[in-house]
């Protein structure tokens, strides 16, 4: 196997967990000697073993003189876990080949110098964009000290996302709403507003996929109108989140008392949500509507990606994304499509944000 197939398994490895590691990034490790795999590895979750650390104690004796791929820079610091160089520097490996530095200040570059220091040999940039893509989310989460922000939108092929009335059940087919639930999986929080929670009754939950946990349920909820028997408080499945900025102490209480969290907010804005929402570990925030709440953070400018499932049906009149101030050509926010998949007969397109001057985000 070539270096880049050992690091593409690596990739593969990290990808077996996406969703699962927040606040950690995701990672794989591949331990190789004399051209033989003796070590394969990923990180579990915060607070287990490292997937250096678990790859090596696969390889055991056999680490001696190996060399470790990995898919991002391994940790010089003590966090939840020990320092991985140290458990790669006590292993004896001749070598190692990371895909991608740490962008974590923590880290960033340190645990390269350690294991050079100790005398490892150590290349840089294998599959580099590769492994950024793959992180792509707590990149963003180090560096702009915000969650990642996914938007996410069903629509007719005439840009409906309801009906006059409201309705949106259901849009798309199926497997669109299969996906959907893999979109759920990778994030930390899944987000609506208030609207959607009175009109849809959502839960929120991952359930078309087999998959160990549910994301954290946000609703922007201004003046607390959430009925207290909405599928989204029922916290036996997941926890929830209400934001909330009109005061109103017995709503409070027993929001409280039925074990949902709640955070005040004088005014609430999109940039005062994600630093709050950053302070609390989402490192991946998925946005589901409604039109209102998807025009805010489109308006903001706060998101880094955006999905459209679009449905071959016409809706003539209904509802659609709202008015984000663009009176020119020149504010147009343009788009990179960066995907784009069939399932059945509707069309999943993946976009990202473009810039001329910065060309595609992290």
């Amino acid at each position: 196997m070539s270096e880049e197939g050992y690091m593409s398994l690596a990739l593969s490895l990290a990808k077996r967990r996406k969703g699962l590691t927040h606040p950690n990034p995701t990672v794989g490790c591949v331990v190789v000697k004399n051209g033989e795999i003796v070590g394969l590895g990923y990180h579990e979750g915060a607070g287990y073993p490292h997937a250096e650390v678990v790859a090596l104690e696969q390889a055991g004796e056999k680490a001696q003189n190996s060399t470790l791929y990995v898919t991002l820079e391994p940790c010089s610091h003590f966090g939840r876990t020990p320092p991985c160089t140290d458990a790669i520097i006590r292993a004896g490996v001749k070598r190692v080949v990371v895909a991608t530095l740490d962008p974590n200040p923590l880290v960033a570059g340190r645990g390269v110098e350690k294991l050079r220091n100790s005398g490892i040999e150590v290349e840089v940039g294998l599959l580099e964009e590769e492994a950024k893509l793959i992180n792509e989310d707590f990149f963003t989460y180090i560096t702009g000290k915000r969650p990642y922000v996914t938007l996410k939108l069903a629509q007719t092929v005439d840009g409906r996302i309801a009906t006059l009335t409201g309705e949106s059940k259901w849009i798309t087919s199926k497997a669109s709403r299969k996906y959907a639930h893999r979109l759920r999986a990778q994030a930390t929080a899944v987000l609506v507003g208030i609207n959607t929670v009175l009109k849809d009754d959502p839960a929120l939950t991952v359930r078309h996929i087999p998959f160990p946990r549910n994301p954290l349920r946000v609703v922007i909820d201004p003046e607390l109108e959430v009925p207290m028997n909405a599928k989204v408080l029922n916290t036996a499945e997941a926890p929830t989140l209400i934001v909330f900025s009109k005061r109103n102490p017995s709503k409070e209480e027993e929001l409280i008392k039925a074990g949902i969290k709640l955070l005040h907010m004088e005014e609430i804005s999109v940039s005062a949500l994600l630093e709050g929402l950053h302070e609390l570990e989402v490192v991946h925030l998925l946005v589901e509507g409604g039109a209102f709440t998807v025009t805010n953070f489109l308006k903001e400018g706060f998101w880094d990606r955006l999905i459209i499932f679009q449905a071959p049906k016409i809706m003539g009149e209904g509802i659609s994304i709202g008015d984000l101030g663009i009176r020119s050509m020149e504010e147009v926010v343009k788009l990179k499509l960066r995907n784009e998949l069939r399932l059945g007969d509707d069309r999943v397109f993946e976009f990202v944000p473009y810039s001329e001057k910065r060309g595609l985000r992290w």
